[in-house]
């Protein structure tokens, strides 16, 4: 069972990210992010100077006019081309990439808490990169937009629909949020806990371009009539951590900025004394390299300035009441009886060298009116957390009210000082106590782990499920635990590897509570005394995922399986319960649930199953979002390592194509490396032919568009089996599993031999680079954004590797190809945003390693992009990465120098005879039906 997330009690949502379609969480506060930046030159590097001169101003780049020559096929590369590419203007990619990607996305959705009605809450487009451009602060691990006081970079929604869900399955007409400015940008949409109202945020642009302060509205959900809940127009959200929540049908409890604030410290124009650090204790502290930390006392100060909040409660009559001091608090929680608030707040001494995460901490019980109860904790700044995956940090941590429970907190506490590499047993203690313990009552303990404390769920008295992991061994466990009875032994429900996903049970469907908590639902078979749960899972199988529902029989163990997706055609899965909110046990033979289906070329829909029919009705009829790719090929194939590890890979070919008249394509491999224990679960198979593909504005997929064959994904497992640790084979396994890939889409007849390049992000260009240097035969280029080049510059640990660098000195050099640069001879594109914001991956990274292959000679090309962070948000940025991307792969993959139309006549021939490659094996045709031959 997977590692229980923390479950927000009072919203189901539906939400997508662009270009994809929607999928359900449980999240009251999910929301995207848009980016702010302080301003900085355009810097592009390439093996030519670059003219700053020529940077496109901002606003004149969303006409169609502007890099109008890219908009044309770059299958031939003209000079003008040339000259454009070196002159640092922003670019557009081809029409039929470009129109994919300018495609309106599809709105999100959000399930109302009695499952009566659904918001379509509408989005935009990409933002422009004025919105990046914008000033933010970067403190402690956070970047902040002073104007709007929130996190920067959030994305918004532009207008709220409500849609009845009538009883016959169908919805009703849209009614529409009315009432707030036109043009208001909406967050932290969330519904009240009977249903009957909506509370958001809004802001807007002012007339000087700078980002309004952000102001809570309510809205009736039945009129559809919005208005601010403060009568006063100065009371102003401060939603750098938490913003608000419901604490009953009427109030919310807001975080809201001191009214008393004044101006933003001013930075002194000259320090008061050097900035300085020491150890002189000796102490060991080993972090990894965070970035964006406070860097001086000014920083102190700031950080404290943009992130200190008054609560205030607000009613939706108009009153409001201070509550509490103004402190620097991260989250609000209200106790299922609405009785009481559970707080945490951080505050000083601060760190330099770790993030705010890490901060001292203290968590308080309130009641609900703002009257101080007690502090259950006060964490001590923990900048000594164990670099070892699993450690934590000491105290009290995972402190949360029992979601069955009018007002009972747990927690659970480390045995072993957070340490993973200190054996003892238990390791982790879960407690549980009142909010109010009577005088001298201590917590009590709920259950003793060995492994670590992974979360719960939570049913009643008679019935939880405790889950517990330890990554070293990939070890999982869920325990059954009575937590009203002292007398019933906890016992082990399941007990596997994590890694093994054919072995996966499935997770607990979860239930509305009256309190709108959630909690296991318990499931009652006529004429049945059994105690029932529904456990839905992925269904791993050798063929592909098969999702799935099982009647689960707590006590017994035996199970049913009372709904499985289609194999045949369709991947299907279950979203949520419905009529969930009802008293007592579910009846089996009244159930219902919401499912989503959808196909290869299918895009997701979503549909009721009512029992005992189980006839699907569908709900929603969403346009297909890139119509030019819907009869894409899509398929799944399976291939072998030279050391018998069975490895995966999806195989996607453009609409219409046919091998046997088209011959082999260019091809774009794109992948990312992942670590396992054991090559039976690295070999097993994830994911299913039958999925949607879903395109993201950066996806390898748009070359479809462009005529390529795309080898998405294929498993990279580096294996690192008993006391072996994986990364001392990295290379070695790493060139072995693309080796095996590249040589499977050949002998297929669907990739030309020396027209196959590679490419990923983050560390799938760590990836690449590697291979370039490694497996030059394998690739005409590379493609590599936002990678990690050099790992002597993480030297606490990247990824999940948790040696130092003086633990693995080996291991570190022969992993970062800054090393290898003097190995790679064949093209190589670094993509990079200039505020990179990713643990280890820092701009620098690309800086460094360009200069290291330019001073060895090598053909390559950095290009960064001015405000960027680790993932690109930009409609100018990512058109431009498009574009470079789509550059690089006609000049060095499509027009191939190594290339010759005798050899490309021959391959055809070999295809068109049903021969084998150069090996002499069997060529595997598929596919029917094409148009002329792509153009290679």
């Amino acid at each position: 069972m997977v590692q229980l997330p923390k479950v927000n009690h009072r919203l189901s949502f539906l939400s997508s990210p662009p270009f994809s379609l929607p999928s359900l969480t449980t999240s009251v506060r999910t929301h995207g992010h848009l980016r702010t930046h302080h301003s900085k030159r355009f810097k592009s590097i390439s093996t030519m100077p670059c003219r700053l001169g020529n940077l496109v101003p901002v606003n004149s780049i969303a006409a169609e006019n502007v890099g109008s020559r890219s908009n044309a096929s770059v299958s031939s590369t003209s000079t003008t081309e040339e000259e454009d590419a070196l002159a640092c203007k922003y670019q557009l990619p081809p029409p039929e990439i470009k129109d994919i990607v300018d495609a309106p996305p599809l709105p999100a959705l959000s399930l109302s808490p009695q499952k009566d009605k659904i918001l379509f809450l509408k989005r935009r487009s990409l933002p422009p990169l004025a919105e990046l451009a914008r000033p933010e602060e970067k403190l402690a691990g956070l970047r902040i937009d002073g104007n709007c006081n929130t996190k920067s970079r959030m994305s918004f929604y532009t207008g709220i629909g409500i849609h009845q869900l009538m009883p016959d399955g169908i919805l009703g007409p849209e009614r529409e949020i009315h009432g707030y400015p036109d043009g208001a940008k909406i967050n932290f949409v969330t519904w009240s806990l009977d249903g009957r109202h909506l509370a958001f945020s809004i802001r807007f642009d002012e007339e000087d371009n700078s980002s309004s302060k952000l102001r809570v509205w309510v809205a009736n959900v039945e009129t559809g009539q919005a208005r601010p809940l403060f009568q006063s127009p100065d009371v102003y959200l401060n939603a750098v951590f938490d913003n608000f929540v419901w604490v009953d049908n009427s109030t919310l409890l807001v975080c809201t900025i001191p009214s008393s604030r004044g101006d933003p410290p001013k930075k002194p124009s000259v320090p008061s004394g050097p900035k300085i650090q020491s150890n002189e204790q000796k102490n060991v502290v080993q972090v990894r390299t965070f970035q964006d930390l406070l860097k001086d006392e000014y920083d102190e100060d700031l950080f404290d300035y943009y992130t200190t909040s008054q609560l205030v409660l607000a009613s939706l009559d108009g009153t409001a009441k201070e509550v509490g001091p103004p402190a620097v608090y991260t989250s609000m929680d209200p106790s299922p009886d609405q009785k009481y608030l559970l707080i945490s707040s951080i505050h000083r001494p601060y760190s330099f060298i770790v993030p705010r995460g890490r901060f001292p901490k203290k968590v308080e019980v309130w009641t609900t009116d703002g009257k101080f109860v007690r502090e259950l904790c006060d964490l001590p700044l923990a900048e000594d957390i164990p670099i070892a995956i699993s450690s934590v940090r000491k105290g009290k941590r995972a402190v949360n009210w029992r979601a069955d429970k009018p007002s009972t907190l747990y927690w659970a506490e480390t045995q072993d000082g957070g340490d993973a590499k200190i054996e003892v047993s238990p390791r982790d203690i879960v407690y549980t106590q009142p909010a109010e313990p009577l005088e001298g009552e201590q917590p009590e303990i709920l259950h003793k782990l060995d492994l670590r404390y992974g979360g719960i769920y939570w049913c009643d008295d008679s019935l939880a499920l405790v889950d517990e992991s330890w990554y070293k061994t990939r070890r999982t466990r869920t325990w059954v635990i009575s937590p009203g009875s002292k007398d019933a032994s906890p016992r082990i429900l399941f007990d596997r590897s994590s890694e093994d996903v054919y072995s996966d049970p499935g997770s607990p469907m979860l239930r509305r509570t009256p309190a709108g908590t959630y909690v296991i639902a318990k499931i009652k078979k006529e004429n049945d005394e059994g105690t029932y749960v529904l456990l839905k899972g992925s269904g791993a199988t050798p063929e592909g995922n098969i999702p799935f529902l099982d009647l689960f029989d707590i006590n017994t163990g035996s199970k049913e399986r009372i709904w499985e997706s289609d194999k045949e055609r369709y991947y299907e899965t279950v979203v949520a319960l419905m009529l969930d909110y009802e008293e007592g046990d579910l009846l089996l033979d009244r159930l219902q649930i919401l499912t989503s289906k959808e196909s290869k070329t299918e895009n997701r829909q979503y549909f009721i199953q009512k029992w005992p029919e189980k006839k699907a009705c569908q709900i929603t009829n969403f346009p297909h979002p890139y119509p030019q790719l819907a009869s894409l090929q899509k398929e799944m194939i399976r291939y072998q390592r030279k050391d018998g590890v069975q490895l995966t890979a999806t195989l996607y070919l453009p609409p219409g194509y046919d091998l046997s008249k088209d011959g082999p394509l260019p091809c774009l491999v794109w992948s990312y490396p992942g670590e396992f224990k054991s090559k039976d679960a690295a070999g097993q198979v994830r994911g299913s032919p039958n999925e949607f593909a879903g395109i993201g504005p950066t996806s390898a997929l748009l070359w479809l568009a462009r005529r390529f064959a795309i080898l998405s994904g294929p498993t990279i497992p580096i294996i690192g089996e008993g006391d072996e640790e994986a990364n001392d084979r990295y290379v070695e396994q790493l060139v072995a599993s693309v080796e095996a890939s590249v040589e499977e889409v050949i002998q297929h007849g669907v990739a030309h031999p020396n027209k196959i390049a590679v490419g990923g992000h983050s560390y799938g260009a760590f990836m690449t680079a590697n291979l370039l240097a490694h497996a030059p035969h394998l690739f005409c280029c590379g493609i590599a954004r936002s990678g990690a080049y050099n790992r002597t510059l993480t030297p606490f640990g990247f990824q999940h590797e948790d040696r130092t660098l003086w633990e693995a000195t080996t291991t570190y050099v022969e992993m970062s190809p800054f090393m290898s640069a003097n190995k790679i001879k064949k093209p190589i594109l670094l993509i990079h945003g200039e505020e990179d914001n990713n643990s280890g991956t820092l701009t620098m990274q690309s800086d460094r390693f360009f200069n290291a292959l330019k001073g060895l000679g090598a053909l390559c090309r950095l290009v960064i992009l001015p405000f960027e962070s680790h993932g690109y948000a930009a409609r100018e940025s990512i058109m431009h990465v498009l574009w470079e991307t789509d550059r690089w792969l006609q000049k060095h993959c499509v027009q191939n120098p190594s290339d010759a139309s005798a050899e490309l006549d021959a391959c055809k021939d070999e295809v068109s005879k049903g021969v084998r490659d150069s090996d002499n094996q069997a060529v595997v045709a598929s596919g029917g039906g094409g148009p002329e031959l792509a153009r290679l």
